[in-house]
């Protein structure tokens, strides 16, 4: 069996080549780009004349475009919430990507205004509450309940979907 070839140390042009790369394949952050680089320079080792100066790279790319976390945010935050997901769980994903509270501003507002719509697609998709075949007997209630209040819903708005009775139209409350 051949012995594993190690890649070569990075330098400066292959550091920023792995970024482009990055920001090119995957919507990212600065925070997930910034780790990403971290974790290529633990792995190959430094090269390079200079030290190894992630931050500035990251930096760059920002001032050129290649990132936004601000789009970042809104785009996350309304990909979670056609999945179903509530306010809580988005937040805890956004902060996760390294997002700072000014980009998540946005974010937040839609999230707020979707949060009906985003429960009613959970329902739907777990099928409780109107789209359950039978009413929940008490531990599968309880169980539904819980299962909301992980994808970040209130506990109020959980309690009110998976008590309401299989077919009954939900209709949002005002207020």
């Amino acid at each position: 069996m051949a012995p594993k070839r190690t890649p070569p140390p990075l330098d400066e042009a292959t550091l920023r080549d792995l970024g482009l790369r990055h920001v090119a394949r995957f919507a990212t952050s600065r925070g997930k780009l910034l780790a990403y680089l971290q974790r290529k320079l633990r792995e190959r080792g430094w090269g390079g004349e200079r030290p190894a100066d992630p931050e500035a790279l990251v930096a760059r790319f920002v001032d050129l475009g290649y990132i936004d976390d601000a789009a970042f945010a809104v785009m996350k935050s309304a990909a979670l919430g056609r999945r179903g997901y509530g306010a809580r769980r988005v937040d805890e994903t956004l902060r996760a990507a390294g997002i700072a509270e000014e980009d998540r501003a946005q974010a937040d507002a839609q999230t707020g205004s979707d949060a009906w719509a985003a429960a009613d697609r959970f329902a739907r998709r777990k099928r409780l509450g109107p789209y359950a075949a039978a009413p929940l007997d008490p531990r599968q209630r309880e169980k539904a309940i819980a299962a909301f209040l992980r994808a970040g819903h209130g506990y109020a708005i959980a309690r009110r979907w998976v008590d309401a009775a299989p077919g009954e139209a939900m209709v949002e409350e005002e207020g």
